[in-house]
């Protein structure tokens, strides 16, 4: 993508930076066992939810805020996290963030009863904000141009690959019960793997990158917080409980709480001041385009997680494990063409990405087709071969659109621009969630069976087609400006 703009909200080059190529190694290893393990605690809760019923006596509403609590608060607190890290370092954030990782986590598997583990979610989401951010960040500001593209697909295989863990080990070690644990293990687990972090990242990840003309915005980081609340909380819980009023009232609110916060971080910025939204990221062509069709992708993407989980449980009868290794196949054709991915885009530019969104379209066509024309019938080894084509696409669109979005990105503003990034993914996810979910719940009526899952998956399936072709049309755009900025030149 080429971009029309400036390359920063201070029009600044980016700094050329020496790290070596095995210093960038072990910065990957560092930063990725990080976000293996955040997608992974996203996911692996949804397995549990059954053994939480049992084990606490968690109700319906506690599982959404079991669930959910983790996600909203986790988007909510991704863009202060980010501008935290750009302010006193992103070194320094991505510690903190893992040692309250840690201890969250700690909380999690020790919890006594629904509202212990409703708090100690929020507080690991939260903890997840702080760390997260830096990631991206780091790779941003620290990695040389030429690294870029390969750090972005093991970005794209961490997340894909924690993912996909979340459903098939956490299955696993709520079924082998460890020492007696059961659902506790897939909290306690991360409680080493933080420590192990800790240890790593002062001795590995480079030096602080601090800006102490980066002030502090409380103001606008609660605004953008509760609006996000204010949306998210509903679009979470809402499918499960009728969309209720105060979903809908929750809604509306959000929208005049960001306009107002809109206006003072815009305000803030007039009078000399440091909000922590940046938006001047947005004059960008790269980062607003990027931003977009990702935000498009997760819509698709994080429905279709959600949708196909419940076709497979609750329509055909599998465990969670057995749900889980179906999903393994994908994991496995998303890593491996997200390590090929950026040499495809490095030669063929963005119509690597058009074609790649095409395969996952096939994918989603043929899956769709066959639960429309065979019902419950459909066969498990034509769901895998679906979701084979379906990852392998997924894992060569996603860390390029990644990376097509913070390329320009000046590194003194890489924080805030990971934490917009990722925040705007964490809502499309539970936008998809609400709005194609409730497709799938609308067809497959109040007392659904194995042919009414299979008839509710082909129509939300569709959807995702949809939400595909608009991904498709985005990248060819992109293709387009480009060549004509080329051109121009």
């Amino acid at each position: 993508m080429t971009d029309t703009h400036p390359p920063s909200s201070t029009g600044k080059e980016a700094a050329p930076t020496g790290l070596p190529p095995l210093r960038i190694n072990l910065v990957l290893v560092v930063l990725l066992s990080a976000m293996f393990i955040v997608q992974f605690d996203f996911f692996v809760v949804n397995v549990a939810a059954p053994s939480l019923e049992d084990s606490i006596g968690a109700g319906p509403s506690a599982l959404e805020l079991i669930v959910g609590g983790f996600a909203f608060a986790y988007a909510g607190g991704m863009i202060t996290g980010g501008r935290l890290g750009d302010r006193y370092g992103h070194r320094r954030l991505f510690t903190i963030g893992a040692v309250a990782l840690g201890i969250t986590s700690l909380l999690c598997g020790i919890a006594a009863n629904p509202e212990q583990l409703v708090a100690a979610r929020l507080a690991q989401g939260l903890a997840a904000a702080v760390m997260v951010p830096q990631v991206l960040a780091v790779i941003t500001a620290e990695f040389p141009d030429r690294e870029k593209p390969k750090a972005m697909a093991w970005y794209g295989a961490a997340a894909g690959l924690g993912s996909i863990a979340g459903q098939v080990l956490g299955g696993a070690m709520i079924s082998a019960d460890f020492a007696g644990l059961g659902w506790r293990s897939i909290f306690l687990i991360n409680v080493p793997i933080c420590l192990m972090i800790v240890i790593a990242a002062p001795r590995v990840l480079p030096p602080q990158r601090q800006r102490s003309d980066v002030g502090l915005d409380p103001a606008g980081a609660i605004g953008i917080s509760a609006a996000l609340a204010l949306l998210l909380v509903p679009l979470t819980m809402g499918h499960t409980t009728d969309w209720p009023v105060w979903t809908w009232i929750s809604m509306a609110l959000a929208v005049p709480v960001a306009v107002v916060t809109l206006r003072w971080e815009r305000d803030l910025a007039g009078r000399g001041g440091n909000p922590v939204l940046v938006l001047s990221l947005f004059r960008s062509l790269s980062f607003r385009g990027g931003m977009i069709a990702s935000t498009a992708f997760m819509v698709y993407f994080g429905s279709f997680m959600f949708t196909l989980t419940l076709l497979l449980q609750a329509g055909m009868g599998l465990s969670p494990v057995e749900a889980g290794l179906v999903f393994s196949p994908m994991g496995v054709l998303f890593t491996a063409t997200a390590m090929v991915g950026s040499r495809l885009t490095d030669r063929f530019g963005m119509s690597a990405l058009v074609v790649s969104s095409a395969v996952t379209g096939l994918g989603l066509l043929l899956l769709a087709g066959r639960l429309h024309v065979s019902g419950d019938d459909t066969s498990v080894a034509w769901v895998v071969l679906c979701l084979c084509l379906i990852g392998g696409g997924n894992g060569v669109v996603l860390p390029a659109l990644f990376g097509a979005a913070l390329m320009r990105v000046n590194p003194e503003d890489a924080g805030v621009a990971s934490g917009i990034l990722t925040t705007a993914q964490q809502f499309a996810s539970a936008a998809g969630v609400a709005i194609i979910g409730a497709v799938f719940f609308m067809v497959a009526g109040s007392d659904p069976g194995g042919e009414d899952y299979a008839v509710a998956m082909a129509w939300a399936t569709a959807v995702s087609v949809l939400m595909v072709l608009v991904v498709m049309r985005l990248t060819w755009t992109f293709k387009r400006f480009a060549a004509s900025d080329t051109a121009q030149g």
